[in-house]
């Protein structure tokens, strides 16, 4: 008989009334395990979990499995667990207070408890051992619930002498008693004959999953005044909740209404071939319509390459359509390179959702400051309140409320489960979280497991990074996920490790790749499916549509120019203003002005606001903008939002500007300049940058330009001009550090400087470029006279060094994982700020304060804004405005000084604010006074943001 004065729940209940029973609360989870299975895991996760079960034809046993899984999580806290609450412990039974064992002799978690007494506890419920393969079913019930709690445990099963370390018998006999009840709960499952690596790690994600929300203190505090009722009829109560607390938390799926192509994307016309090819084409060759997403099939992987500008964003959505419906997925994972393309995108997304979901669908921002987006704030629509996002927001922006609209519930906004919801966009660093041996990353790999899963901007990833994406896309391989990948400018090398690590993990061997390639046409796609590598691609006649519509001969100008002091008429910024006289002297237009480094965009700015100030003088002046990446996050959303509405689509569109900024517009913002200056860069770069030159035209030419004004009549073509440094056999200027490797740049000089006078054409010269300079060539290296090859035989080292961390750190393959353990290898690097997404990301957050004469420190040189938290305890509110006002900068400024830079006292312990660097800057005047930092200074000057010099 079960014995209920063993507790499962104490804290934040009512103390007036008996703890909660842990039997109830594995009841509870076990009710949730079979909700979430039967509503919340897409078909696709489902059919996973069985086949991996060794239950392919049994989904309803693996559902009860699952769900045994999730009623056992707790039994370790039949242990030493029920002595850590005073209260909690006065109440236990005088039968296991009177047989405590050696408790407490060796301090162990719960859920290593539960892991050590698992193999007793399945015996007394049927599970004997048969076979080999048996034995390790049952080690992988143990490891996941040893593993609840986010970490796996190496798997040990305690010798004989030593399980009194969990208690006497009478606690044995209770952890039996308490399995047993979930047991019968759930009709007494049949144990499996084998669980798979993976499906376990899914299965663990359905434990946490269901443990998090039946842990909820308000349910918890409402089912404790219900402990009359009988096991039974507490059971049948849990499985009754179990929808709505599901639905609380945003996570009860919604069925997408599919729309037609312009109500779906708000974009007016038609789709274009790429999009039209995708949904036609692919549909006809995954199946669509012809096959239920329940006959087996398992997922594939599509490569999307196109020019930017060609609605590739729309093309991913669409595929998604097509290949969720194929394969049993529900929702998507749209993620990307950076925090501020992520936020972008999040608003083009919400209005997709929005438009076909409705608002019950559930829609995340996940990135590690997402509670700073709008979307994340409290505003007059009403809704849920959350601790750090309380704020206001301008009602009367219709994207704004759209997202609003669409904003995430509370739950959803917790740590670690923003991949949860049905629909997320984000960084990917998120996602890669999955394959490091990071705590919860198995709820990583059900949160993605379930949908189709969609990378933009596939080429801006760095060796380390593409490391990590091979192993997430062998995981998601072997789970059958959809996934589309999308790239302008992608080495063919590169994609095909990518494919081939995705169909590794669908099970293709070795043999059935070995001398394949995949490439996929360009501008088209490229479909492989997982179940044998069979390749479908853009039909050549809409390959032929796509690149005509889109067709574009770009000028290119390569100006030698001298960097610093001195140069003559090459001096750069010299041959920057000749270039924009057009501009600036002319009948004007709109320029793009990309820099290479933060410093050098703040001395172009300079440079050329002193133009335009004379001209304004004479009434015809235009503007100067700046933008990069460290500004105050506010500053620099509002300086994004200037800049996209002047170079945008829809105007309106000024009559001169000049923008000037870094590598920020190389991904993801939608702008159309008459011509663009960059400095040289590696040439898949130089194609991104020039994809903001005349972007818009096709769309105009079809339905007319803003304010019906054309191009000025200086821009006849499409124009790039490449500041270049290098010509005449110059080294890579100093200033630019190792911002890129020098073969890169050299192979990108070079290839330039044979092409001459010859324009590029946009789309069909584009892969062709990318191959000659990134691509790997056997003739790259000199053996006659390694010498000359020096540049490149350190880029081939830095990234093959690169290549070797990821491999480290990186979780094995699924078809290669011993034991679960094996997925958090590395001991004492298990959470997540330990995890390294990016290599050299060695990043803190810098607040600027200005520290006036009085002795008062401020937010603003004005001295109005007060530092939060003087007066009295911070607000939600407060520490928004802070986190608002920090900037990105490189942790390494302030090598062994950071002592100097703390925050105040009272800040320390904020989770947030604790990690912040705060620059107090000495006012004087109203302006910021430099303050040495490791050899430099540094200054927040309210023009050109953070200044280092």
């Amino acid at each position: 008989m079960v014995d209920e004065s063993a507790w499962g729940k104490s804290r934040g209940l009512d103390p007036d009334l008996p703890p909660y029973p842990l039997v109830r609360h594995l009841l509870d989870a076990a009710a949730m395990a079979l909700f979430l299975w039967d509503r919340y895991l897409s078909e696709s996760q489902r059919r996973c979990i069985a086949a991996g079960l060794g239950m392919a034809g049994d989904p309803v046993r693996a559902r009860a499995l699952t769900a045994l899984c999730a009623g056992l999580h707790d039994v370790g806290k039949l242990s030493g667990f029920q002595l850590c609450d005073v209260r909690a412990r006065e109440r236990l039974s005088d039968a296991l207070r009177g047989d405590l064992g050696r408790i407490g002799v060796e301090r162990m978690p719960h859920e290593v408890a539960g892991m050590h007494a698992a193999t007793a506890v399945l015996a007394a419920l049927g599970f004997g051992e048969a076979d080999d393969s048996f034995e390790v079913a049952v080690r992988r019930v143990a490891e996941i619930i040893g593993g609840h709690h986010g970490r796996f445990h190496v798997f040990t099963d305690l010798h004989p002498v030593n399980r009194d370390l969990l208690g006497g018998p009478a606690w044995g006999v209770q952890r039996e008693a308490h399995a047993s009840a979930v047991f019968e709960a759930l009709g007494a499952p049949l144990p499996p004959e084998r669980i798979d690596a993976p499906a376990a790690v899914l299965v663990t994600g359905v434990v946490i999953l269901a443990d998090w929300l039946v842990s909820q203190e308000e349910y918890l505090l409402r089912r404790q005044r219900e402990l009359s009722m009988s096991p039974a009829e507490h059971f049948e109560r849990s499985c009754a909740d179990a929808e709505g607390l599901v639905r609380e938390a945003g996570l009860l799926p919604v069925e997408m209404e599919r729309k037609d192509f312009s109500e779906a994307y708000g974009i007016t016309g038609e789709p274009n071939p790429l999009q039209r090819s995708v949904a036609e084409e692919l549909a006809a060759a995954v199946g669509t319509g012809n096959q239920g997403a329940g006959d087996g099939r398992r997922g594939g992987i599509l490569l999307v390459t196109a020019a930017p500008g060609d609605g590739k964003s729309e093309t991913a959505l669409e595929a998604e359509r097509v290949l969720s419906e194929r394969f049993g997925t529900r929702g998507f994972a749209f993620l990307l390179p950076t925090m501020a393309t992520s936020d972008q995108m999040y608003g083009r997304v919400a209005g997709v959702v929005a438009r076909q979901a409705g608002r019950g669908a559930g829609l995340t921002l996940t990135h590690s400051m997402n509670w700073l987006n709008s979307a994340y704030a409290e505003d007059e629509l009403g809704g849920v309140r959350v601790l750090t996002c309380e704020g206001e927001e301008n009602g009367e922006d219709q994207r704004a409320r759209r997202e609003l609209d669409m904003r995430p519930v509370r739950w959803l906004r917790g740590a670690k489960r923003a991949l949860l919801a049905q629909f997320a966009v984000g960084t990917v660093d998120q996602a890669l979280m999955a394959v490091l041996p990071v705590r919860h990353n198995a709820l990583r790999l059900l949160a993605l497991s379930g949908k189709t899963f969609i990378l933009d901007e596939a080429h801006a990833y760095d060796p380390y990074m593409q490391v990590l994406l091979g192993r997430l896309l062998n995981w998601l391989g072997w789970y059958g996920v959809p996934v589309v990948l999308l790239s302008a400018t992608l080495p063919a090398s590169v994609s095909d490790r990518l494919i081939k690590e995705y169909l590794k993990g669908a099970g293709l061997k070795p043999a059935e790749l070995k001398g394949r390639t995949f490439e996929a046409p360009y501008p088209g796609w490229l479909y492989v499916d997982a179940a044998d590598g069979a390749c479908t691609q853009i039909s050549q006649a809409r390959q032929k549509e796509q690149a005509a519509a889109r067709r574009m001969r770009l000028s290119v100008q390569v100006e030698p120019v001298v960097h610093g002091e001195g140069g003559g008429g090459r001096n750069r910024l010299a041959v920057i203003r000749r270039l924009l006289e057009p501009v600036t002297e002319g009948e004007g237009g709109c320029a793009l002005v990309v820099c290479n480094t933060v410093a050098e965009a703040q001395e172009t700015y300079l440079s050329l606001r002193k133009v335009l100030a004379a001209r304004r003088q004479d009434g015809d002046g235009g503007e100067v903008q700046l933008l990069h990446a460290r500004f105050p996050g506010d500053e620099r959303e509002r300086r994004t939002l200037a800049v996209t509405d002047g170079l945008g689509r829809s105007g309106p569109r000024p009559v001169r500007r000049i923008v000037v900024a870094t590598q920020v517009v190389e991904q993801s913002l939608d702008l159309d300049a008459d011509v663009v200056i960059s400095d040289l860069a590696p040439l898949a770069l130089l194609l991104q940058r020039a994809g903001r030159c005349w972007r818009h035209e096709t769309w105009w030419v079809e339905h007319g330009r803003p304010q019906d004004r054309p191009r000025p009549a200086w821009a006849k073509s499409p124009r790039l001009a490449v500041l270049d440094p290098l010509v005449g056999g110059r080294g890579v200027p100093g200033q630019w550090g190792e911002v890129y490797a020098e073969f890169l740049l050299k192979a990108t000089s070079d290839v330039l400087a044979q092409r001459g006078e010859a324009p590029i054409a946009i789309p069909e010269d584009v892969q062709e470029l990318v191959e000659e300079v990134h691509g790997h060539r056997a003739d790259r290296f000199d053996w006659g006279d390694p010498a000359k090859s020096a540049a490149y035989t350190a880029y081939r080292g830095k990234e093959l060094a690169e290549r070797s961390v990821g491999d480290i750190l990186v979780v094995p393959r699924a078809r290669s994982v011993p034991g679960l353990d094996a997925l958090h290898h590395l001991r004492g690097a298990e959470e997540e700020w330990e995890a390294a997404t990016r290599l050299g990301a060695d990043i803190v957050r810098l607040l600027c304060v200005y520290a006036h004469a009085d002795g008062t420190v401020t937010l603003d040189a004005e001295a109005t804004r007060p530092l939060p938290g003087a007066d009295g305890p911070l607000t939600p509110a407060d520490v928004r405005t802070v986190m608002a006002r920090t900037i990105p900068v490189n942790a390494t400024w302030f090598k062994g000084e950071l002592d100097r830079f703390a925050v105040p006292e009272r800040w320390a312990e904020h989770p947030l604010l604790g990690d912040v660097v705060m620059l107090r800057q000495p006012c004087a005047d109203g302006r910021a006074r430099p303050v040495p930092v490791g050899g430099r200074s540094l200054y927040l000057d309210p023009e050109l943001g953070l200044v280092r010099q």
